[in-house]
């Protein structure tokens, strides 16, 4: 995050308001972007959200004013945790009501599971896996696409697979 002005900071942190609305909004697409690598692409709003509002009602207790960028961004990823975990537990749920038996499993339910899956991966993960899997690039072509190396392409397709694994499981 682009450093802030100290006075402004520390404006904010002694309670003005206008002071800690220009931070916020200084702060909310940088918040945002962070959160797009920790959330399930439909929960970045909501989390940057929940954290702005935390951040506003909590500012005034950061002994370190230093310490503001670290700080928010540990509060938005706490937000994303909570989210799918909270997502996890709703997912859990709703698998529950609807077992079927072995001999009634569809394309259909798979199908189902599959997007679940792929929708509780980070943005960055399921733009790999999908290109991948899906659209069937190559890992050079994927490096290429991306603009990152085929180490980090590699690294995150087997991160996805993982991760979608365990969704499955």
């Amino acid at each position: 995050m682009q450093t802030l002005c100290p006075l402004e900071l520390s404006a904010a942190h002694a309670g003005d308001r206008a002071a800690l609305d220009r931070v916020l909004r200084h702060s909310r697409q940088h918040l945002r972007r962070y959160a797009e690598y920790h959330c399930v692409i439909n929960d970045v709003e909501d989390a940057v959200q929940e954290s702005l509002i935390t951040v506003s009602r909590r500012l005034c207790d950061l002994r370190l004013v230093e310490c503001f960028t670290s700080w928010a961004f540990r509060i938005v990823k706490r937000e994303c945790n909570r989210l799918k975990r909270a997502r996890c537990q709703w997912r859990h749920e709703e698998l529950r009501e609807e077992i079927l038996p072995p001999a009634q499993c569809d394309d259909v339910a798979l199908r189902r599971d599959c997007a679940a899956a792929l929708e509780s991966l980070p943005a960055h993960y399921r733009e790999v896996i999908l290109l991948r899997d899906l659209e069937g690039l190559s890992i050079a072509e994927l490096a290429e696409r991306l603009a990152i190396t085929p180490e980090t392409i590699k690294a995150r397709l087997h991160r996805a697979r993982v991760m979608a694994r365990e969704y499955l499981a």
